[in-house]
């Protein structure tokens, strides 16, 4: 069955399997750009880039229709009609235009994510690297983890004080729909999505807010900077400074509580 976690801010988010010996200047990730197609196709009515999401990013449009967007089974021959008339309202067409406008440079997301996935594996060597790549969605997600995937959502990530965001968010929700919370959010849910919660249904609140502060302290530490600052990511950092012998995936895998 395929897992897919999806990141909400309403709650409380190219494949490079080489070695991290990499020639000077070469990156551990690259995001790849299916927002740019998913544009072309939503604005203009392109049929060839949808061609070409359907056969370059099958599985990102898979998990973009069926999944963040519930449109049906991309199998559907109505799905692509529905996926175009889905983003004419004039809002999403706004949105589509400053993602693309924001985010036409991403070289700063693509070294930080390089960077800390570079950390991240001197701590834990066997964790997989993902394919991370943008797109576009409608308020709903933020980041989409599912097989190894990363999707990130510009969407949700136009800025804080964003016009069109004081409509449909709060305050505190708005103070992480940056650029700046880009890479901690697809870490986070990375990393959750590798070192789930055992038996979550059977877990108290607590047990699982602990969990995710446990990941959130070990994304602070990869970046160097501390984005998150819960009561929870609190005490995973107590429980590391009790046990300094523990390492980072004793942490992960539940070994300290």
């Amino acid at each position: 069955m395929t897992f897919l976690l999806i990141l909400s801010l309403f709650s409380s988010c190219d494949f490079n399997w080489s070695a991290l010996e990499q020639p000077d200047g070469e990156r551990l990730i690259e995001v790849r750009r299916y927002d740019r197609l998913e544009s072309r196709y939503l604005t203009t009515g392109d049929y060839a880039a949808l061609q070409q999401m359907n056969t370059d990013y099958a599985v990102e449009t898979r998990m973009l229709l069926e999944d963040v967007l519930k449109l049906g089974e991309v199998r559907d021959p109505s799905i692509n009609t529905r996926f175009l008339i889905s983003y004419q309202d004039t809002v999403l067409q706004m949105v589509i235009a400053d993602a693309q406008t924001q985010y036409t440079v991403i070289d700063d997301i693509n070294q930080d994510l390089s960077n800390a996935f570079a950390q991240l594996k001197e701590w834990l060597p066997e964790l997989p690297l993902p394919e991370v790549y943008m797109q576009i969605g409608t308020f709903g997600q933020s980041i989409v983890v599912g097989d190894g995937y990363v999707g990130i959502s510009l969407d949700k990530y136009l800025g804080s004080d964003y016009p069109l965001y004081q409509r449909y968010f709060t305050k505190s929700q708005r103070e992480s729909m940056k650029r700046e919370y880009i890479v901690p959010d697809c870490l986070s849910f990375y990393l959750l999505s590798v070192y789930p919660l055992q038996d979550i249904d059977a877990r108290t609140q607590q047990e699982k807010d602990l969990h995710m502060g446990k990941v959130m302290w070990v994304v602070n530490k990869a970046m160097g900077r501390r984005f998150f600052n819960t009561p929870f990511v609190k005490k995973a950092d107590l429980l590391m400074k009790r046990n300094p012998s523990a390492t980072i995936k004793d942490l992960l895998e539940e070994k300290l509580g």
